[in-house]
């Protein structure tokens, strides 16, 4: 009875215990939670204090409109200096791309010319200005500054008007104050995709010095051909005519009769006339021999000024202007001179108020030679300009008595010693004749070199 009491109450007691413990565990546990939910609490009222901190707040709206009206200002001054900065740059390189094109343009060696569709002259570089030996060209009508009925005036109104393209034409041009020119012409229409023709591009090269090259080698051709060609013919002549001369002296020695002796004058007056053909055409035929010697122009046209002024005194001629050296056979040279200041001379005898010729002389100056020009300008009637093209052709002549062989022996000769002859009208009247001859190359004097002595 005693033992059962006493396990009685020690199991009382232990259930005591244990309740007390249970208490004491929710006590802790509550503590914890309470003290996790206080932590959480002030974070979440800490991290809502930096929002409202770093946000406008949305209590009042015109403050936060003004806010937002300034950020996107902000923005757009940004991007205004980022435009400002590409446009800058930009800018930089179409004028970089516009001076370069104006240094290509302005240093081509071809001259160009824009010429927009209504006609107007819009663009040149200085090469153009040169070949055509006109000067401001931009801003005026095509038709105006190249002459209303040129070749080069019709070429480029029928690209503006066609479109049609012309590759390497070639056309002569006539400066308001020079030579005839050559001209290689390439013109193209501008056009803006398929559509309209805006304008029309041409590109200017000057052939003259090529042209009078090639003029010039294939005249020594024509004339090699002709020598070998007519050498023998010629002296076959020549034997034929000795044997009729020949017999007809022995019929006016050996005859009595009036008529044989007029028979046997009139057949040698007609042998010395072909015999005198044939010696003139030996020398235009015969190649010649040009030595390498200097002749002095200036002494050899002061002769020949002289021996034509007494030939016909009653033409006035004299020399002008300067006067260098030229390489070459001074016979030759000198034959060729006379005889076009002697044409010259008797061209203009019959000239009411007297006749005048001058033989006027400077330098031009070509790629990479200097040209001694010779003028010889009359004040006649000029020449036909149906007659001009065959003047230097053989056996061609307007005179009663001439052989025709004067004027090409004239283009033999200088085309012999490197030049050209060309003939036109003078605007003022009469004709003029115009020789271009190379001058002499200066040699380089050669330098001693003297050894210094260290």
């Amino acid at each position: 009875m005693l033992t059962a009491l006493q396990t009685g109450n020690n199991a009382q007691h232990l259930w005591m215990i244990a309740a007390g413990l249970g208490v004491g565990f929710l006590l802790v546990t509550g503590l914890v939670v309470f003290l996790m939910r206080k932590s959480f609490q002030i974070r979440r009222e800490g991290q809502r204090e930096e929002l409202a901190a770093s946000a406008p707040r949305t209590a009042n709206p015109s403050a936060f409109m003004t806010a937002s009206m300034q950020g996107v200002i902000q923005q757009l001054r940004e991007q205004e200096k980022e435009l400002e900065r590409l446009h800058k740059i930009e800018k930089e390189r179409a004028e970089q791309t516009e001076r370069l094109s104006e240094e290509v343009t302005r240093n081509m060696p071809a001259g160009l010319l824009v010429v927009n569709a209504t006609g107007i002259i819009s663009s040149s570089n200085p090469a153009a200005e040169q070949v055509l030996g006109i000067r401001g060209l931009a801003f005026r009508r095509y038709s105006e500054a190249l002459g209303a009925s040129t070749d080069l005036t019709k070429l480029i109104e029928e690209c503006l008007s066609s479109g049609k393209i012309f590759r390497r034409e070639e056309v002569e041009h006539l400066p308001p104050a020079g030579d005839m020119r050559h001209l290689g012409v390439t013109i193209s229409p501008i056009r803006r995709g398929e559509g309209k023709i805006s304008g029309a591009i041409c590109l200017l090269t000057d052939l003259t010095e090529l042209a009078a090259l090639q003029q010039r080698i294939q005249l020594k051709e024509n004339l090699a051909a002709l020598g070998e060609l007519s050498a023998g013919i010629a002296h076959e002549f020549k034997n034929a005519l000795a044997t009729i001369s020949g017999y007809a002296q022995m019929i006016q020695s050996e005859s009595a009769e009036a008529e044989a002796l007029d028979y046997a004058k009139r057949i040698l007056e007609q042998t010395r006339n072909i015999t005198h053909v044939v010696t003139e055409f030996l020398k235009y035929a015969r190649p010649l021999e040009i030595p390498d010697e200097r002749v002095a122009l200036q002494t050899m046209v002061e002769r020949v000024v002289a021996e034509v002024g007494e030939t016909l005194p009653q033409v006035k001629i004299r020399w002008e202007g300067t006067f260098g050296e030229a390489e070459g056979d001074e016979g030759l040279l000198r034959q060729a001179l006379l005889n076009l200041a002697r044409n010259a001379a008797e061209a203009c005898a019959i000239t009411e108020g007297g006749g005048q010729v001058v033989v006027n002389g400077d330098t031009v100056h070509g790629e990479n030679v200097e040209f001694q020009r010779i003028r010889v300008a009359d004040n006649g009637p000029g020449i036909p300009a149906i007659v001009l093209p065959k003047l230097f052709r053989p056996f061609f002549t307007t005179k009663a008595k001439g052989t025709g062989l004067g004027l090409a022996v004239v283009q033999k000769i200088v085309v012999q010693h490197g030049g050209q002859v060309q003939v036109r009208n003078r605007p003022e009247g009469g004709a003029e004749f115009i020789v271009t001859l190379p001058m002499p190359r200066a040699v380089p004097e050669a330098v001693e070199s003297k050894q210094v002595s260290i």
